[in-house]
């Protein structure tokens, strides 16, 4: 079955480019486009995309108050492509749920497979949004108590497993740390997120560094 995927973009060559490179994989469908942030929420109620690949600066809405509505309204994971990796809203875009971050000057084969990987409910970033979102991060000082009071809700293991994430870990890379199965390291992320409220890696990431659980340049 192949992944739904909506294209918002307020530039009709980008729009269209985008659609096509989408359109052209096997298992990728392109099901609408929208032109900005206001038209973005209704294709996305209405259409029921799996993937909403998001511009950020668009007439009339922007893609970061878009990426909210859809994310609280929907189900779709939001992709947002951009054309700067310093862009100022990175870090409000990830808090608004988006669940992965591309540059616009990325290959075509990176574009698709960046759409699989978010529908499958992974997490990306480009490397250097990554740097960026650490230095914001760190930026911002003092954990918020709040978010550290909710790290009681979680088991020992657990507590490991989100550092580990925050680390950019993968399962297989974290299943190696902890000495234990990708099949229990999947296990337990699935409860951090649960637990927490969280959509997908990325929010952990952004949680365990807020909540104070790890810091910039090393683990709490």
């Amino acid at each position: 079955m192949s992944v739904r995927v909506l294209v918002v973009d307020d530039q009709d060559l980008f729009r269209a480019g985008f659609g096509m490179i989408l359109d052209a994989q096997p298992d990728l469908a392109v099901v609408g486009e929208a032109a900005d942030g206001l038209e973005a929420i209704d294709k996305a109620v209405a259409l029921a995309p799996d993937v909403v690949v998001m511009d950020v600066r668009m007439p009339r809405l922007d893609g970061v108050a878009a990426t909210r509505r859809i994310c609280a309204e929907t189900s779709a994971k939001v992709l947002v492509l951009t054309m700067f990796d310093l862009d100022e809203y990175v870090y409000d875009a990830l808090r608004a749920g988006a669940s992965g971050f591309l540059l616009k000057d990325a290959r075509r084969e990176e574009l698709a497979e960046a759409v699989r990987v978010v529908a499958a409910g992974e997490a990306l970033l480009a490397p250097t949004v990554t740097r960026r979102l650490i230095a914001d991060l760190a930026d911002r000082g003092r954990p918020r108590p709040e978010l550290a009071r909710r790290l009681g809700e979680l088991t020992e293991r657990e507590r490991d497993t989100l550092r580990q994430l925050a680390r950019g870990c993968s399962n297989a890379e974290i299943a190696t740390a902890m000495t234990v199965s990708e099949h229990t390291v999947k296990t337990h992320v699935s409860a951090v997120l649960s637990k927490l409220g969280l959509r997908d890696r990325v929010q952990a990431v952004v949680f365990a560094y807020e909540a104070g659980l790890v810091v910039p340049g090393g683990l709490a």
